[in-house]
């Protein structure tokens, strides 16, 4: 899936997916640009909140420097956005880290490479793999393919083994010690697959590039047509044949009609 870039990308089209690929500096300049669009003023609003999934914001309403250095000790980057012509809102803005298992998302998860997984992971574990929440693990194996075995630590990493081929495979292992036994847990960034989308073909266009051969489609559908026109002379004794079960009581034959009937 071919990524927007970040210059390119506007307030427009941000989602809770595509502003992890952001960073501090493009979101005072989003901001700033749509604050100067008469159609995104009305709805900021709206965008911001995207914005705040994935960056902690805050507004700086004490405009000194000892209150600006405070924000950056802690991470922050404070720059002023010009609102209207003459306004000017200084902001503080921090992408929120992902640092805990707690911290993956559906949304974030294919914004972070595996040696990042694997350091989030090696943060967070101590009973392995199985030792997580389904729910977590769901998120996990949505943008990353994932596979552990676990052997006694003189074994797992034998010449031409599991653990090699996984390696060579593009894979980043984290070892999890378990007594005289380590589980690997082996992660690798899924590939992303396009959803096949059905192509709906113009009828007119495809009528006009084949004009001779939607004609004579369209003949022999009148031709079948008219095969199918009711014919009297066709009738037989077949066409009038019907199953259901004869019951004396309910036939209003006389003998008579019957007897003539056979004679017919």
């Amino acid at each position: 899936m071919k990524k927007q870039t970040k210059k390119s990308m506007s307030l427009k089209a941000l989602t809770k997916s595509t502003v992890w690929d952001l960073q501090e500096n493009d979101v005072f300049r989003m901001l700033e640009a749509a604050h100067k669009d008469v159609e995104l003023r009305d709805s900021i609003r709206r965008y911001v909140d995207i914005i705040k999934t994935a960056f902690e914001m805050e507004e700086v309403t004490i405009d000194k420097p000892e209150v600006v250095k405070k924000y950056q000790a802690r991470g922050f980057k404070v720059s002023a956005v010009k609102t209207n012509e003459n306004t000017k809102t200084k902001f503080a803005v921090k992408k929120r880290p992902i640092l805990r298992v707690t911290d993956l998302t559906y949304e974030n998860i294919r914004h972070i490479s595996a040696s990042k997984l694997i350091e989030v992971l090696d943060r967070n574990f101590g009973g392995g793999w199985e030792s997580l929440s389904q729910s977590i693990r769901d998120i996990i194996e949505s943008g990353f393919e994932i596979s552990t075995t676990t052997l006694p630590k003189d074994r797992l990493h034998k010449k031409g083994g599991l653990y090699e081929k996984k390696l060579e495979d593009g894979f980043e292992v984290l070892e999890i010690p378990k007594g005289l036994w380590t589980e690997a847990i082996f992660a690798k960034v899924k590939p992303v697959v396009e959803k096949p989308r059905m192509k709906f073909e113009d009828e007119d266009e495809d009528f006009d590039h084949d004009e001779d051969e939607n004609m004579e489609k369209i003949n022999e559908f009148d031709e079948d047509e008219e095969d199918d026109d009711f014919d009297d002379d066709k009738l037989t004794e077949e066409s009038y044949r019907t199953t259901f079960d004869e019951n004396p009581e309910d036939l209003s034959l006389d003998a008579e009609e019957v007897a003539e009937d056979e004679e017919f």
